[in-house]
């Protein structure tokens, strides 16, 4: 129903869309695109639970606090497992993009991207969230939409098409034709569990033990789904686990491949189990337009070889990949017949505040 002051305020104040990434917070504003890209982290007090420091301020402290601070990260697999620290976040971002806008009324209306398989009860908490953290109206869109749209994937079209999102948290599959979901999957492993798969690697073959930090990095810089032209080698330090010391140790890009290798088999098998379900006729489509990759996770070294040679299809990497979510929730507020054809309903539908 059209609400007059709703209206008045719109001229007024911002319309963003944040992808709520179990390891990183993009927030998109229309006509602007993606102007904020922090980890999503928050470091509170341990007796208070009050937070101190929020997104790339509180990563920096993530193993290195005293102990009355613990740095963490208030969502799992994609969904919100810590309510309140989850809004401290949201308004601190929402307070950061008004700042930086000069936008006179703090109260922004708001496309989220969530996972695909999140229940009734996850999708009321990520938009109580953002009605608590000061958005004005709450729209709640699946990742994968979210994705292939910021990917300019021809989502409302009758033609196939197909995305792979692959986040810190879950690695959403999907195949869309008019303008919604004809298949999907959603597998709670992605950038994280790689990471576990490393450090697990490196405590069963070295007995080294190392932090998510160095995972992540030794992941980014020589992980890989599939063999390099030439392969690569970085030190790796930890604290030996026998001797209780300090040491480093060169690793090579092979064996971080060996240890990805449970990950990426996982998401190779969800592709393969979406193409399996999807119609004949789409899949004829995909054949032509191929299979985009999307999310953080996309940046994989080789994955898009991997993939391509196990489903025998042309596979590519969206530009940009690990924005796609925060743009597609973005340009989904510039268009208003497609935010109401695309948008995942909650019970009440959008609400306004």
């Amino acid at each position: 129903m059209f609400n007059p002051l709703n209206a008045i305020l719109g001229l007024f104040s911002l319309d963003i869309g944040i992808d709520l990434g179990t390891a990183n917070t993009l927030v998109a504003v229309r006509n602007k695109g993606v102007v904020i890209n922090e980890p999503s982290w928050v470091a509170i007090n341990k007796r208070t639970r009050e937070p101190l420091a929020v997104g790339a301020e509180a990563r920096e402290m993530v193993g290195r606090t005293p102990a009355t601070i613990v740095a963490i990260r208030p969502l799992r697999d994609g969904v919100i497992s810590e309510f309140e620290i989850t809004e401290a976040m949201l308004e601190y971002f929402i307070t950061k993009v008004h700042a930086r806008s000069f936008v006179p009324f703090p109260r922004p209306r708001v496309v989220i991207g969530i996972p695909s398989g999140v229940t009734e009860v996850e999708k009321r908490a990520v938009f109580d969230a953002a009605i608590s953290a000061g958005a004005r109206e709450v729209h709640l869109i699946e990742e994968p939409m979210a994705a292939a749209i910021g990917a300019g994937l021809p989502v409302a079209e009758s033609r196939g098409s197909m995305v792979v999102d692959i986040g810190g948290g879950t690695t959403e599959v999907a195949v869309f034709a008019m303008g919604g979901i004809v298949v999907s999957r959603s597998i709670r492993v992605a950038g994280d569990e790689m990471d576990e798969d490393i450090m697990a690697y490196m405590r069963s073959k070295y007995n080294l033990l190392v932090g998510e930090r160095m995972a992540e990095r030794v992941k980014l810089r020589i992980g890989s789904g599939y063999p390099l032209k030439e392969e690569l080698t970085m030190p790796v330090r930890g604290r030996n686990l026998i001797t209780g010391l300090p040491q480093e140790i060169d690793v090579s890009s092979i064996e971080i491949r060996e240890a990805l290798a449970p990950s990426v088999n996982m998401i190779v098998d969800a592709v393969k189990d979406t193409l399996d379900d999807t119609p004949p006729e789409l899949v004829a489509d995909l054949m032509d337009i191929g299979v985009c990759l999307a999310g953080g996770g996309a940046q994989l070294q080789g994955l898009a070889n991997r993939l391509a040679e196990e489903i025998r299809m042309h596979v590519w990497v969206a530009e940009d990949s690990m924005t796609c979510v925060a743009r597609g929730a973005s340009k989904i507020l510039e268009n208003y017949e497609m935010l109401h054809k695309v948008l995942v309903g909650l019970e009440r539908g959008s609400t306004h505040h």
